[in-house]
């Protein structure tokens, strides 16, 4: 792998999209070799531009320029074998002792070398590469092993770098327990306890079985994905591809040759423009047990006999807990039901309770009640369609296929058309599909975003508004309106009205989405941009009036002045 000086060197800068296209699932064959992306400047915000030369009948092989590398395992193989061979070169040192330094400066070539050259003794006893063996052998032809302290012949016993004796046989059982222990077997030291002796993949191959240097050599490849900064395993099931992602790419949204689509910071799903941060305490709030306490204080009172919670289902105020317990009482004022009746103001209220609550008993239960119950009607109002949008868009994307698969060559032969010219009604789809995953992650922005800041939030709505409008007729349009041109018998002559309209409202929802991402990964700073802006008007507009008062005694003059401004203020915000 190259160093992360050669990383940014070699990498082609690229703007950052407003978001990214997910088109994944349309890419060529993933065995197709010619699988580097590499980025480009012009943003085309997931969206495919015409291209008149372009002589490919589908768009969907097409792909776009990307800021990372998808690697198989022969990839990742060669880029460790040329890093070991730079390594080795350059510091004159084997094979396995490069593979040694690799591992322990997490296959950085420029901190080897930053670090070696800076202080090799240092980075040798760190590392456990010695020079010269720290024990003497003597001349006998028996040595004693270390471990199991039986006489052997010299044939019989190896060492490391450091030249402890030691026999096969125990050194067969210590290299295989602590690979069978796992990747901990790459920073594998010699058995002695005192020693800091390296033992590299030379004594591997020299003592383990095959199936334990097939191991080894599993977790070494392993490492040099999972040990690096800017590499990671993609996250899908099954999938044995690696992204090698390009630093100062902006942009975390990637795609696998297997067809998933991940975020490369955090591997969770794509979800530009909100932060990884904001997506993690979403996920983790969706599947805590926080939500169902809260409905749990907000719709049901304990019972006040044995305590469980009782949930009101009815609409008078009589209560009866369930067996065994079985105590009866009033919803309103939890005490026994036997003290009331037509006096205590019958099935439907209780005197003793509003008693009771104008003298403020119940102030702080009912206060704790009802904040839960706001929490709660707060988060199923952005999670409600928060999920809504994430149905909408997997049905986007199975109309889509069928739309790719089947509906656009009998569209052709329907309207005499070519395929090439129906490009726009795939792009269409290609947009809502963006789209959807888009305002999907928005809404757990505006579950974030918070209260006291009115301003932001109303611009936040606002924009978030302009854009839902516009896909919501972006989608109707590309789902309900093509069905009567595939229902029909031949050549519309509405056709092209159809194609007219379908293009501008992907172009308009475009651009509202454009605004709307560009927005919120600003962090809605063009609300403050323009509050600080008016706060300076009024600030100069009041010291205008109050010269001009002291000039003139023209006092009315200036505060009507700074009375504007006020109004311009309250208006930005």
């Amino acid at each position: 792998m190259e160093s992360d000086d050669d990383m940014v060197d070699d990498s082609v800068s690229m703007e950052d999209d407003f978001y990214s296209g997910d088109y994944s699932d349309y890419y060529d064959d993933p065995n197709d070799n010619d699988n580097d992306y590499c980025s480009d400047d012009d943003g085309d915000y997931g969206l495919l531009e015409d291209d008149d030369d372009d002589d490919q009948d589908a768009l969907v092989s097409r792909r776009p320029q990307l800021g990372y590398t998808v690697l198989n395992e022969a990839d990742i193989k060669q880029r460790q074998e040329d890093d070991i061979s730079k390594v080795s070169t350059v510091l004159s040192i084997s094979r396995f002792d490069a593979t040694i330094l690799l591992r322990h400066y997490n296959w950085s070539v420029s901190k080897v070398h930053d670090e070696w050259f800076a202080d090799e003794e240092g980075v040798r006893q760190s590392v456990g590469l010695l020079e010269r063996p720290v024990v003497q052998l003597s001349n006998a032809r028996e040595l004693t092993c270390g471990i199991c302290f039986e006489s052997l012949p010299r044939d019989y016993i190896t060492s490391a770098a450091c030249d402890h004796p030691f026999c096969r046989a125990c050194w067969g059982g210590y290299i295989s327990s602590t690979i069978n222990d796992g990747p901990g077997c790459l920073s594998l030291r010699c058995p002695d306890p005192s020693c800091n002796a390296a033992v590299g993949q030379d004594m591997i191959d020299k003592l383990a079985t095959c199936e334990e240097k097939e191991k080894y050599s599993r977790y070494l490849l392993r490492s040099y994905i999972e040990d690096n900064r800017k590499t990671k395993w993609c996250p899908a099931l099954g999938c044995e591809f690696a992204v090698d992602f390009t630093v100062g790419s902006g942009n975390f949204d990637v795609s696998c040759l297997c067809s998933y689509s991940f975020c490369w910071n955090c591997t969770e799903e794509p979800h530009r423009p909100v932060d990884c941060n904001t997506v993690a305490k979403w996920i983790l709030k969706n599947g805590a047990e926080s939500e169902n306490m809260n409905w749990i204080l907000a719709n049901s009172k304990p019972c006040p006999k044995c305590k469980r919670p009782i949930e009101k289902n009815q609409g008078c105020m009589h209560m009866t807990c369930t067996p065994p317990c079985k105590f009866e009482f009033c919803w309103l004022c939890l005490g026994g039901w036997a003290e009331h009746g037509e006096r205590t103001g019958g099935f439907y209220a209780c005197n003793r309770y509003e008693a009771a609550k104008q003298e403020g008993v119940y102030d702080e239960a009912e206060r704790r009640r009802e904040m839960a119950k706001n929490s709660l009607e707060k988060y199923t109002h952005y999670y409600e369609r928060w999920a809504s949008n994430q149905l909408s868009r997997q049905k986007a994307l199975s109309d889509l296929n069928q739309m790719q698969t089947v509906q656009l060559e009998k569209l052709s032969d329907l309207q005499c058309t070519p395929e090439s010219q129906l490009k726009f009604i795939t792009e269409a789809w290609l947009q809502i599909v963006e789209c959807r995953r888009v305002l999907k992650w928005t809404y757990a922005y505006g579950y974030y975003l918070p209260e006291d800041e009115h301003a932001k939030r109303q611009f936040f709505e606002y924009l978030q508004g302009e854009a839902e409008f516009g896909l919501e007729r972006l989608h109707q349009c590309a789902e309900k309106e093509l069905n009567k041109f595939l229902s029909g018998d031949g050549p519309s002559k509405e056709f092209d009205d159809f194609r007219s309209k379908l293009a501008g409202l992907t172009s308009v929802t475009k651009n509202y989405f454009e605004n709307l991402v560009r927005a919120l990964e600003n962090g809605l700073s063009d609300v403050d941009s323009q509050a600080a802006a008016a706060c300076s008007k009024t600030t100069s507009s009041k010291n205008t009036g109050a010269t001009s008062k002291g000039r003139g005694g023209k006092g009315k003059g200036g505060s009507k002045t700074g009375g504007s401004s006020r109004n311009v203020d309250d208006t930005s915000n």
